[in-house]
């Protein structure tokens, strides 16, 4: 079975208003908690739908709710609505008019699509229970999804499961990938001061060098993940920043590290924390200097249900066909507040593939950024996989909902 399902076929009379929404949300991009028009235009859709709408949730979240026969089961959809801050390399009719803001992710993409599975959904009703529309803000690093957690969310609406949806560049349009486990890792920061003896350039002896000991640090946090971490398990441990000093002559008082830590489960990344900190405190007192390492958690590893992940792929493969499923597929190191949501309830994160490929931007059917990563200044988001999207979405409901 290779064939995409009859759905596809009969929502395209729509894709073109669909596309509409999406490039006008694509025009007008809002980053973390300012998202006030695209939840209006969002609260429109849904009513102009028929669906019950709930605004300010997580400050500018928005929820829909549609109710059809006497079921009491209940499923939530969730998408994400905010841009980044960059600025749009660009030049369709559709780029952002918004200097150093660009939907560089497409969340305006996932917006449309769950409005345009709302409003068929509110038409056909082939389903009994409950369906809850989530419209997130702030995924991008400020934490909406615990925002709207914290605001009642999954008090308020009381449903079973939730489930989320990205496109994925460089996974072909028309094919899936759900994993069962982690998809996502977790975000984590890390800060390290060191605290030196300043001396001159030309006497080191008489100071105790930070930049040598910073230096030392580097190499020797690698060491954690290859030589802590089991080879079976993954793990990444970045230093992206190093400060010290300001003179060529001068060896400093003190050097700031910063970088990331990614894990795909909550064992490694304990394993992390805990090694940066010995690591840290061990290579101070071998340089004679004394340190102080932060370790900020963020966003936690997104994982999936096992029993969600299987409900998703039975349905991805119903939409796309067998062969087009993949669930093998390599988790990514990103990630994604989503997590949140699944450690309040079991549910499954998927990827759509968007098209292209890292080296596709010349892609023939997206002129320009069809082919980019996320977060790149040419990204678009892919109008063809809108009905592909919808189509999920719809049976996904149809069939938890049966």
């Amino acid at each position: 079975m290779n064939a995409l399902h009859p759905l596809v076929d009969a929502l395209d009379a729509r894709v073109a208003r669909w596309t509409a929404l999406r490039r006008d949300l694509h025009a007008h991009p809002e980053l973390a908690f300012e998202e006030n028009r695209t939840a209006k235009v969002v609260a429109r859709v849904l009513r102009e739908a028929g669906i019950e709408v709930h605004e300010g949730i997580g400050r500018t979240g928005v929820v829909g709710v549609l109710r059809n026969g006497n079921g009491s089961g209940a499923i939530g959809l969730r998408a994400d609505m905010d841009a980044l801050p960059m600025t749009e390399q660009n030049t369709f009719a559709h780029r952002s008019t918004h200097p150093g803001r660009m939907h560089g992710c497409g969340h305006d993409g996932h917006t449309a699509m769950l409005l345009a599975a709302a409003e068929y959904l509110a038409e056909t009703r082939g389903f009994d229970g409950t369906v809850y529309f989530i419209f997130q803000p702030a995924e991008e690093g400020a934490g909406g999804a615990p925002a709207m957690i914290a605001d009642g969310l999954f008090e308020r609406f009381p449903m079973q499961a939730v489930f989320g949806l990205h496109n994925w560049p460089g996974l072909p349009v028309g094919q899936m990938a759900v994993h069962t486990g982690p998809a996502m890792a977790c975000s984590d920061s890390i800060d390290i001061e060191i605290a030196g003896r300043g001396a001159h350039a030309a006497m080191p002896h008489l100071g105790a060098d930070p930049v040598l000991a910073g230096a030392a640090m580097v190499q020797a946090l690698q060491s954690i993940v290859s030589r802590n971490v089991p080879p079976v398990e993954c793990g990444v441990v970045s230093v992206t920043q190093f400060h010290a000093g300001e003179a060529y002559n001068v060896i400093p008082e003190s050097a700031r590290l910063g970088g990331t830590a990614r894990a795909f489960t909550p064992e490694v990344r304990d394993q992390l924390e805990s090694g940066i900190q010995r690591v840290v405190q061990g290579v101070a007192a071998a340089h004679g200097v004394s340190a102080k390492a932060t370790y900020r958690r963020g966003y936690p590893p997104t994982i999936n249900t096992a029993g969600e992940a299987d409900f998703c792929a039975a349905v991805a493969r119903e939409v796309f066909g067998d062969s087009q499923v993949q669930v093998n597929y390599p988790p990514s190191m990103g990630a994604e507040d989503f997590a949140y949501m699944l450690q309040e309830r079991p549910g499954c994160y998927v990827w759509l593939g968007n098209g292209g490929g890292p080296d596709a931007a010349s892609d023939p059917a997206h002129a320009e950024g069809g082919g980019c990563m996320l977060h790149n200044p040419r990204y678009d988001f892919n109008d063809r996989i809108i009905p592909l999207g919808v189509a999920y979405w719809t049976r996904l409901v149809e069939r938890w909902l049966a």
